[in-house]
């Protein structure tokens, strides 16, 4: 079974978290949400989340992908854990998919991720940084090699969808969009 870990911060983006998990998990895929600190963590919109365990309890664990939510200060803090700088750094190290959403981009920057890689963000996070190798691009999802991003609470369903033809395929992602009733 495909594995994904969601650091989940204060100040995550409500919307981008819970569709993430959401969705992965109606497509089969084990979410693990790990919080950087024990107890429950309130988004930027007041929802309160019971993480699944802590960052520090899972981080030995593999995953074939970590998932960051975006959200303000949410992203400020996942682009500040040296816990989870350190878990980008080693799983892009060992080809595994790194992905990130709205202002979350800037923790795979500071990751050293998006060198030579196009991305996008909500409009002006990523823009901000000296990132001279990065493409920016204003598509709602870019999938660069392992590295994928999406613009923010908007485009979250398709970004999860994304993810889930990423780690399964393209029937198992149809499958679950059928069941949304998309128009």
């Amino acid at each position: 079974m495909k594995s994904v870990l969601i650091p989940l911060a204060p100040g995550f983006e409500d919307l981008e978290a819970v569709t993430f998990s959401d969705l992965l998990r109606r497509a089969g895929i084990e979410v693990v949400i790990a919080g950087l600190h024990g107890g429950l963590i309130q988004g930027a919109r007041g929802l309160r989340v019971q993480p699944d365990a802590t960052l520090d309890e899972v981080l030995g664990r593999e995953f074939d992908m970590i998932a960051l939510p975006g959200g303000m200060p949410g992203a400020e803090h996942l682009k500040n854990d040296v816990r989870v700088q350190a878990l980008l750094r080693r799983m892009g190290q060992a080809g595994k998919y790194t992905v990130a959403i709205c202002a979350a981009p800037i923790a795979l920057a500071q990751a050293g991720l998006l060198a030579g890689k196009r991305a996008t963000s909500y409009p002006g996070f990523i823009d901000k940084l000296d990132l001279p190798t990065t493409m920016r691009v204003e598509l709602p999802v870019v999938v660069d090699g392992m590295v994928a991003t999406s613009r923010g609470p908007g485009t979250a369903m398709d970004f999860a969808l994304t993810l889930i033809e990423l780690l399964l395929d393209k029937t198992r992602r149809d499958q679950v969009e059928a069941g949304l009733v998309r128009p």
